[in-house]
């Protein structure tokens, strides 16, 4: 998500001719775009997306059992 928005700022002050990006090469101002593909890549194909994922479901799974807990008045469990 970094490379994205970087890449739209640096597109917008290039097209704008705003500041010393005016000055910059095509290729450097849409590096980001390229950045951004290469991480993509790497992250599907390593499996850290469906990781994160599966444990922002779980930190769910975990907060809806302790929130259903604390309605029933039972203590929450210690590790």
């Amino acid at each position: 998500m970094f490379f994205l928005v970087a890449g739209v700022a640096l597109l917008l002050l290039k097209y704008l001719q705003i500041g010393f990006v005016a000055d910059w090469s095509w290729w450097w101002v849409l590096s980001p775009f390229a950045l951004a593909v290469v991480w993509w890549t790497w992250a599907d194909a390593t499996g850290y997306t469906k990781r994160k994922a599966m444990e922002k479901m779980d930190q769910k799974k975990r907060d809806r059992i302790e929130k259903q807990r604390e309605a029933l008045g039972i203590k929450p469990k210690r590790r």
